[in-house]
């Protein structure tokens, strides 16, 4: 190498496989990523890959957003506030709130920012079909959340036509509840799916936020936000969903996914867990989530209901998408 020569850059090392898939025997495929758990005292009892490094955790920073909501003085409690943390499956008791919400406040689903969707499950996409239905911003899996910021903002005066602006005085909230309940600042601000500012993250950040939900003072903003979850666990994701088969039967837990296969999960006592896998695969979700669980002591048959992720050959069952730490 001469003196002009540049130094070979570094290569960052591949993070860990997470998952793996199976396929009639045949491993064809590999989930990587990154995973954080925390003991109950809120000490990092294991990490796999980089859990440090920032990350958009999407949806799952909704409980955050909700407790901005709360913090700025909306008044929202039980299956309402739960909706404003939700990302809801489009199921009709979902859509029925929505609409409800945003009346009480003179408001209607016109004042909507969400793009134009069709319910995220599959089942109540297909019924919404089936009756003769397009794309509308409500059916869209934000839509109890936007709903509540628009609510919060006719509730303090604030403009609603720029309620996503990132210089919002709802949205500079946002980002100070996050950084305040994650205990880091927020390393990047960009835009969800939803049109919403997204705040980034570590992993580690985002296990001690929800940490902090279920441990924090009854009647405070992060407390109501939880109890409202972890009581209405159907608003925040839908009949057929892991979040809340797992907050309905594991008393005292406190999930939320965030799109590009991102989970966070916090118990009663305070152990916790966040992670994300790298390809964005939801597919990976279910089988992390199960393990990760596992290792943090916990035992219900819930557990391997969410880690069961079979591949179909034809209409038989060939293989599984399995964890693998």
């Amino acid at each position: 190498m001469t003196s002009t020569d540049a130094a070979p850059a570094a290569i960052a090392p591949a993070p860990p496989v997470l998952a793996e898939v199976v396929r009639s025997g045949f491993t064809e495929g590999h989930h990587r990523g990154s995973l954080v758990l925390l003991a109950a005292d809120g000490s990092v009892e294991r990490t796999l890959g980089d859990p440090g490094a920032p990350v958009f955790p999407r949806s799952s920073n909704k409980p955050m957003q909700a407790a901005a909501i709360l913090r700025a003085g909306l008044e929202l409690s039980g299956e309402r506030l739960a909706l404003a943390a939700a990302s809801h499956s489009g199921e009709p008791f979902h859509l029925d709130l929505v609409r409800k919400m945003l009346a009480e406040h003179g408001l209607t689903p016109d004042d909507l920012q969400t793009p134009p969707d069709l319910p995220l499950d599959p089942v109540a996409a297909e019924a919404y079909l089936a009756g003769g239905n397009v794309r509308e911003r409500i059916t869209m899996n934000c839509s109890g959340k936007h709903a509540a910021m628009l609510a919060v903002c006719v509730r303090n005066g604030w403009d609603t036509a720029s309620y996503l602006d990132p210089a919002h005085p709802l949205q500079q909230l946002v980002g100070q509840v996050v950084a305040e309940a994650a205990g880091e600042p927020v390393a990047a601000v960009g835009t969800d799916g939803c049109g919403a500012p997204l705040m980034a993250i570590g992993l580690t950040g985002l296990a001690r936020a929800f940490r902090s939900f279920v441990l924090a003072e009854p009647g405070s903003a992060e407390r109501r936000v939880a109890d409202a979850m972890r009581a209405h666990p159907e608003y925040v994701a839908g009949t057929r969903r892991p979040d809340t088969w797992l907050m309905s039967e594991v008393p005292g837990t406190l999930s939320k996914m965030g799109a590009e296969a991102v989970q966070a999960v916090a118990l009663a006592d305070g152990r916790a867990l966040a992670f994300k896998i790298d390809d964005g695969a939801t597919r990976a979700l279910g089988p992390v989530l199960a393990r990760a669980l596992e290792l943090l002591g916990v035992d219900a048959p819930v557990v391997a209901r969410i880690g069961r992720s079979p591949l179909l050959g034809g209409a038989a069952e060939v293989g599984e998408i399995r964890a693998v730490f």
